[in-house]
């Protein structure tokens, strides 16, 4: 029931944007008859591609030709987005030079000067006003919008599908025993295998991360999207990823809109352990990490034993020098940062992706990428190794994160445990 109530405010906010950009380009356009009734057509086409790839993901009623539909659909929506934006930069331009000119005109002599101005400038130039001009600019501005939504959607595929880059992330821990500095962390997180992700990208992921060796591997959420038969030859290169303190695994939220339960045993297979508000300790030499996993904030809604709780994940811990804890959603922080907690890993913002939805997760969550210090608490947030909808990715590079625990500066002995 929840995914269907999102998937509907989904579509109902693209319907909107859709409107507008029908009234301002094709309202606005200057076409009559035929013209103007295709246009419309065509627009209501577009809008009903991504409609109806999102009612085939309700109904799980994709498969491997589903990309018929679906790559045509998802790349409208983000030309859609990138016009919509563009529009309503152009359109408060505008407001902000009629605004101007009517201070001007307000001002003491201001609208004697303008009208001189106006009058010189239509002595000059008596065209320079006319309807027909005047259509002209607003369908030359129309077009420059078009193609530049069309660059940021070409722009963006390419930015999406390549291998994610690696990006090094020191973490200061104060107290961290000396067996533990240098001890490296792969965090991977919203792969979205699914739809346009598949097995060729993950392979390229996990090729890419072995070779970093690492001491740990996490999954912070979001690992696909569809169920276990029809995505698991695609999911099983992830059984490759190799590090020195196995592999542990949590919920994201589209875990439990493609069916958590069996995913969760194929992850299991797949050689993760799953913490589910639960934790594990993990020592090299004499130093401790307490790991900690919780479960989506939504996961509550599908199983009332899978409601999140970091004071769970933590309950009857042993002593240890760190406190790690896997979050889908940096909004865990909130929790996080009055259990002791040193350091919170995140996903579910893939960094905004690309405008204008960076400005929805900046709503939702505290922060959208990169180290942050929370009180007395550090939360990393990746910005996603893969993507969700749009193959899209602008501003927003895909990452596979190495994380690195570092003892603060100017520490000389262990101060906890």
């Amino acid at each position: 029931m929840r995914i269907l109530v999102f998937i509907l405010v989904v579509c109902l906010i693209v319907a909107l944007g859709y409107a507008y950009a029908g009234w301002r380009l094709i309202g606005r356009s200057g076409m009559n008859g035929p013209r103007r009734r295709f246009a419309w057509f065509v627009l209501v086409v577009l809008y009903l591609l991504p409609v109806g790839m999102f009612l085939l993901q309700i109904v799980r009623a994709w498969g491997p030709s589903s990309s018929v539909v679906v790559w045509p659909a998802y790349l409208t929506l983000a030309f859609a987005s990138f016009t919509v934006t563009l529009l309503l930069l152009r359109d408060l331009a505008r407001l902000i030079m009629k605004a101007t000119q009517q201070l001007v005109r307000r001002l003491p002599g201001g609208s004697r000067g303008a009208s001189l101005v106006s009058s010189e400038n239509e002595a000059a130039n008596p065209r320079s006003f006319s309807p027909r001009r005047r259509q002209f600019l607003a369908n030359a501005s129309s077009l420059g919008v078009l193609g530049s939504a069309a660059l940021c959607t070409g722009y963006g595929v390419v930015e999406a599908r390549r291998t994610p880059m690696i990006v090094p992330v020191d973490v200061p821990i104060t107290g961290l025993h000396p067996d533990l500095d240098g001890f490296t962390i792969l965090q991977i997180t919203d792969l979205h295998i699914g739809l346009t992700v598949g097995r060729e990208f993950v392979q390229s992921v996990t090729a890419r991360s072995n070779r970093l060796a690492p001491d740990l591997v996490v999954f912070t959420g979001d690992l696909v999207d569809g169920s276990v038969p029809t995505l698991q030859e695609d999911v099983e290169p992830m059984g490759t990823l190799s590090s020195v303190h196995g592999r542990y695994f949590v919920t994201g939220n589209h875990e439990y809109y493609s069916g958590v339960e069996p995913w969760l045993d194929e992850v299991r297979r797949l050689g993760y352990r799953v913490l589910l508000n639960e934790h594990a300790l993990i020592a090299r030499g004499q130093g401790k990490i307490l790991l900690a996993g919780v479960t989506d904030p939504t996961g509550g809604d599908f199983l009332s034993s899978h409601a999140t709780s970091v004071a769970k994940a933590v309950e009857g811990a042993p002593d240890a020098h760190v406190r790690i804890l896997l979050a889908h959603q940096p909004k865990s922080i909130f929790e996080a940062a009055g259990l002791g907690v040193d350091l919170q890993l995140s996903g579910h913002t893939h960094g905004g992706q690309f405008v204008p939805w960076s400005f929805f997760a900046a709503m939702a969550q505290p922060y959208i990428s990169g180290l942050h210090r929370h009180e007395n608490t550090w939360v990393y947030v990746s910005k996603g190794t893969g993507y969700w909808g749009p193959p899209v990715r602008v501003g927003a590079h895909s990452e596979i994160t190495l994380v690195r625990l570092r003892r603060a500066a100017g520490e000389t002995v262990s101060g906890r445990a």
